[in-house]
């Protein structure tokens, strides 16, 4: 056999693995364009329409061009420190996702625990649920009040309001979750004799993690939704207080730049439990 002969199966077989690595990356490419493409265009079509209503005499809100130009110093310097409130958006941004995480930390903590009592208990069911039911109406900041007259600091009642802000969500799924394991799944845990813990650690959370992770993306919303809120009362720094006063202080393009950041977070934190929630339920998470 010649080593023409020889060589050719070899040239087949790489040109074949070339052929599907080239569709393999074009199929990716061709998805990735079609979720990133969309909310391009329409964001594009937006800053256009916003810059001509923007650019117009007499108008609101300043043109898109001119909110750049504005904020310029605040985008190219995140984290410049001149002291007091006076500091970049980033050690903003960053004093805000402290509070969050400290407050939504210990929502999950007490949400889950409530909510398994509530979901494993008829008597935790009829005592709890009702009082839940009512207080996870009360508006976040009409708590704000309550927590600076018991804690007389801005910084642990921020904590709390975004605690008792994120805990209901939370609470409801978790105990929905509970109350749906399939009863097959008890039976198995009877059988093989599990003892509390192991039927919790092994049927419990696993059964109800969709739906518990599904509290824990609403619960982070909501945090913060209300974080933003809360610092605008509270003073000190922090994203909320900085867009009261940049108001204040009739400083526009800054608000309207703190929003963008501020939505781009919440989009970040809310993407990032998604993920987690896929992880954890191996894909099935209803988040």
């Amino acid at each position: 056999m010649s080593n023409a002969e020889t060589a050719a199966p070899v040239r087949i077989f790489a040109g074949t693995d070339t052929m599907g690595w080239t569709h393999r990356i074009g199929t990716a490419a061709r998805g990735v364009a079609a979720t990133v493409v969309p909310p391009l265009a329409v964001l594009c079509l937006m800053a256009l329409i916003w810059e001509i209503v923007g650019s117009q005499p007499g108008a609101s809100l300043p043109a898109p061009s001119k909110v750049l130009k504005d904020t310029m110093e605040l985008i190219v310097h995140p984290f410049y420190d001149n002291g007091g409130n006076d500091v970049g958006m980033a050690w903003q941004l960053l004093a805000s996702l402290k509070r969050v995480a400290l407050g939504y930390a210990l929502a999950v903590v007490a949400g889950v625990s409530l909510g398994v009592l509530v979901g494993q208990s008829t008597w935790a069911l009829r005592g709890l649920d009702p009082i839940f039911q009512v207080l996870r109406t009360v508006p976040p900041l009409a708590w704000l009040p309550i927590s600076l007259a018991a804690f007389r600091d801005g910084n642990p009642s921020a904590i709390f309001v975004i605690f008792i802000t994120a805990v209901w969500p939370i609470i409801i799924n978790t105990s929905i979750g509970i109350r749906n394991i399939p009863e097959d799944y008890r039976n198995v845990s009877r059988v093989i004799r599990l003892n509390g813990f192991e039927y919790f650690a092994q049927i419990m959370l696993p059964a109800a993690a969709p739906y518990i992770f599904s509290g824990l993306r609403i619960g982070v919303g909501l945090s913060w939704l209300a974080i933003v809120a809360a610092e605008m009362l509270i003073g000190g720094v922090g994203i909320g207080f900085f867009i009261w006063d940049a108001w204040n202080s009739s400083r526009i393009s800054d608000i309207i730049l703190a929003l963008v950041y501020v939505g781009v977070v919440g989009f970040i934190l809310d993407r990032l439990v998604a993920w987690a929630g896929r992880r954890v339920t191996r894909g099935t998470s209803v988040a």
